[in-house]
């Protein structure tokens, strides 16, 4: 394993009425001025929204708001945002939505801070943070990644560019996770959280080093849970149970835990965001058809690690297979999966020939800028 260093500091509350519960005693450890950040989605209009401006207000807090953050949230929203923190004198940004609301507010957490051209001095480029941005808290509504991390991915439309970062001074202070407010989720929304998930967990468990680490044995466990809680959250949107899993598990994802000694630039990942662009269908199509097919070449490439994804993860006996028979068959049931998912696994259900995906996109460099 490579070496590393590790440090939490993320409170993290799990639970139905968390939110009612803490938020209130969360915030009066920061100033007055609060920058609520959220999209344009649901959490507009489910009431969730109006719960979390509710207890700020109780608690004596001056709510800015920050609403219309879009997916792949831009570089001009997120001066937009700092513009804002700057005129309220803003103490703490506080996000409520998915992953691009939280992508949104972690920039924003810096360049309301900063003095210089924080896409070149930082996007661009890995900077080093040698200030303090300000505080992040975040209240997710979806059941994917992001709230144990750094990690903001933005768009700078001008430049024609989608790069992410990981900052630790980024990392939220807190985290505030209610399963009740990802009860207006659609079954696409939570297939597509539940798979980002399971997808960022398998890119780390095939990368580098060779051999069985910690690491594998944990995202192991990991993948095993997702796939799970996405089968039954899928099957059944009114299971409270195993969508509250699944959001734990998808939070999960993102920490910086399963990535310890490992080597991971996400191809796959930076590959579907290219895809999305060239192709017109969803991030989660895009990203289905590539893991499937990085999975069937690692069964070539790694027909040991492959064969243990297919033992602890999908329970495939040996039963005399050969090693890579036993990693083929891994790949068929992630197969099975995707279509029980009614996800696409085939290059020409994105309208591309085979050739296009592999190796170039999968194995290829300079496809994507995304660091992570």
């Amino acid at each position: 394993m490579r070496n590393f260093i590790f440090q939490r500091g993320t409170r993290i509350v799990f639970g139905g009425g968390c939110v009612r519960e803490y938020l209130a005693s969360f915030a009066q450890e920061y100033g007055p001025n609060v920058l609520l950040a959220s999209g344009e989605g649901s959490v507009r209009h489910n009431g969730v929204y109006d719960e979390v401006c509710q207890t700020l207000r109780r608690a004596g807090k001056q709510v800015v708001e920050f609403p219309g953050i879009r997916p792949g949230p831009d570089y001009d929203t997120v001066q937009r945002g700092a513009r804002l923190a700057r005129e309220h004198q803003v103490d703490l940004v506080l996000g409520i939505g998915g992953g691009s609301v939280m992508d949104c507010c972690k920039a924003t957490a810096m360049a309301a801070v900063y003095q210089g051209d924080l896409w070149a001095d930082f996007w661009a480029r890995q900077g080093v943070v040698d200030f303090q941005p300000l505080p992040v808290g975040l209240i997710p509504t979806t059941v994917g990644t992001g709230g144990l991390n750094g990690i903001s991915v933005v768009t700078n439309r001008a430049l024609g560019i989608r790069t992410g970062r990981d900052y630790p001074k980024c990392d939220p202070r807190f985290v505030l996770l209610d399963p009740a407010y990802t009860r207006s989720l659609s079954r696409e929304q939570v297939i597509a959280g539940g798979f980002d998930a399971l997808s960022r967990a398998m890119e780390l468990y095939f990368a580098p080093p060779e051999g069985e680490t910690v690491s594998d044995d944990l995202l192991g466990a990991l993948m095993r849970g997702l796939i799970r809680d996405l089968r039954a959250s899928s099957r059944d949107l009114q299971n409270s149970d195993a969508r509250g899993d699944l959001m734990w598990a998808g939070t999960l994802a993102g920490d910086r835990l399963f990535r310890l000694g490992k080597r991971c630039g996400y191809p796959c990942r930076r590959a579907a965001l290219q895809l999305m662009e060239r192709t017109g269908h969803s991030r989660t199509d895009c990203l289905a058809v590539l893991q499937l097919a990085a999975c069937r070449r690692s069964c070539e490439e790694q027909p040991a690690r492959t064969a243990r994804f297919a033992r602890r993860v999908w329970d495939i006996p040996e039963e005399g297979r050969t090693e890579k028979a036993l990693a083929r068959a891994g790949a068929e049931a992630l197969e099975a999966f995707l279509l029980e998912l009614g996800l696409p696994t085939r290059p020409e259900a994105l309208g591309l020939e085979r050739a296009d995906l592999l190796p170039q996109s999968v194995q290829g460099k300079n496809l994507w800028v995304y660091t992570a």
